[in-house]
């Protein structure tokens, strides 16, 4: 079958980025090593640019202690390591007052909401208070906090868990439909910045027009920080969460970055254990790495690439896309997905095409994602592209999907 095109942004973003996406994707071993391939799975976890695999190596080689633990030269080198990641978190977010904030390290984005959830939220409510919960989001995003209003209920402290309202025809955020029931007793937000099926960025500054000023947002950005700018000069959320695999880094490693203006100060509980020192350098190192190489510039990429899917699927009647049917046209001028695209052959049930899918070279996700009660219970197939995508994988991978037509 052939599938038509259009001329659209997204095909000049991908001719006046070309150029500099070979230079990018020149720079990961394991993707130009196995050129038969097509890594389309980078929600899931991001591939490693050769930077950051040689600054775990020169960490674990050159500095390897523990942090606060040492007054020799290897422990302070470590130990001032990991303060200057924070700094460096706080840089990359776009920090307005870095000398109020605090970055917690984590083992990635899960960790950092329960965290959040157990030893922050408490503190903030009292009986009575309303919590909002993205219940089609990530469970990540969901189980946390209906795992405090469990804890609260058994210490006397009854709290109101909103579901978030969601928009029938897009998926996104119904930031009027939640503004109607706040009557005063929302005191925080559970939201997410990049939703992880529909790869639709969720507009979360709609959300504090709609609960207020007063209101304090947790933000799940797994699937934005390293995929698109974020700026929480921009963003008025008070806390971003995200992990540090999906941002290029190493394994095991994620961030809490909390404002510190709504509420009571963050200071997670309990003793604090030896840090993932190596993981830290590593993020560090991929922070740099995707700040020289443009988050913009990524964005750019990675949002043409979806759009080129979307567009050669859109004529395949054997598929079912998942989110916003608006956008799926090349030349759509409405909202498109950040890099995620997300799809169901009618007849072929999503397991067994990812399997023929990988036969064929290509490894995507293939399940429900993880998605929470009220989201989608059919399994489907995810496409989530990085910098190092080609057009001619998605090309390949549409001429494979038509086969199967």
């Amino acid at each position: 079958m052939t599938i038509p095109r259009t001329h659209s942004q997204a095909a000049s973003a991908m001719k006046e980025l070309r150029d500099w996406q070979r230079t990018l994707r020149a720079q990961f071993p394991i993707i130009t090593a196995h050129p038969e391939l097509a890594y389309l799975d980078s929600a899931a976890t991001a591939q490693k640019p050769q930077a950051v695999l040689d600054a775990a190596h020169a960490y674990l080689t050159t500095t390897n202690a523990n942090a606060g633990r040492g007054t020799y030269p290897w422990a302070n080198r470590t130990t001032t390591l990991v303060e200057q990641a924070r700094d460096r978190v706080k840089r990359f977010l776009d920090d307005p007052a870095p000398e109020r904030s605090a970055v917690h390290f984590t083992s990635g984005t899960t960790e950092g909401l329960r965290t959040v959830a157990r030893d922050w939220l408490p503190r903030l409510l009292t009986d009575g208070d309303e919590i909002v919960v993205p219940v089609a989001d990530h469970e990540a995003n969901i189980a946390p906090w209906l795992e405090a209003q469990r804890d609260l209920a058994r210490q006397g402290v009854h709290i109101r868990v909103r579901p978030m309202p969601y928009q029938s025809s897009s998926g996104d955020y119904d930031h009027l439909a939640l503004a109607e029931p706040a009557g005063g007793r929302t005191r925080f937000v559970a939201a997410t910045h990049v939703h992880h099926v529909y790869g639709a960025d969720m507009n979360v500054h709609r959300i504090r027009r709609a609960v207020g000023p007063d209101a304090v947002i947790c933000l799940d950005a797994a699937q934005s920080i390293g995929h698109l700018p974020v700026s929480v000069a921009e963003l008025d959320v008070d806390f971003v969460v995200f992990s540090g695999h999906k941002a290029m880094a190493l394994p095991g490693t994620g961030a809490v970055w909390a404002r510190q203006e709504r509420g009571p100060e963050f200071t997670p509980g309990g003793w604090s254990g030896t840090p993932n020192t190596v993981g830290i350098a590593s993020l560090t190192t991929a922070l740099d790495w995707l700040e020289s190489a443009g988050t913009d510039r990524i964005e750019r990429w990675t949002v043409a690439l979806a759009a080129r899917l979307t567009d050669g699927l859109r004529h395949l009647e054997a598929y079912e896309i998942l989110g916003c049917q608006t956008s799926l046209a090349a030349d759509s001028s409405v909202q498109r997905r950040q890099g995620i695209v997300t799809f169901r052959h009618r007849a072929i049930d999503s397991s067994d095409l990812g399997f023929i899918l990988f036969s064929h070279g290509f490894m995507v996700r293939s399940d429900n994602h993880c998605q929470g009660s009220a989201g989608e219970r059919t399994g489907s197939v995810r496409v989530s592209l990085h910098v190092h995508n080609t057009t001619e994988e998605i090309d390949r991978l549409l001429a494979v999907l038509a086969t199967l037509g």
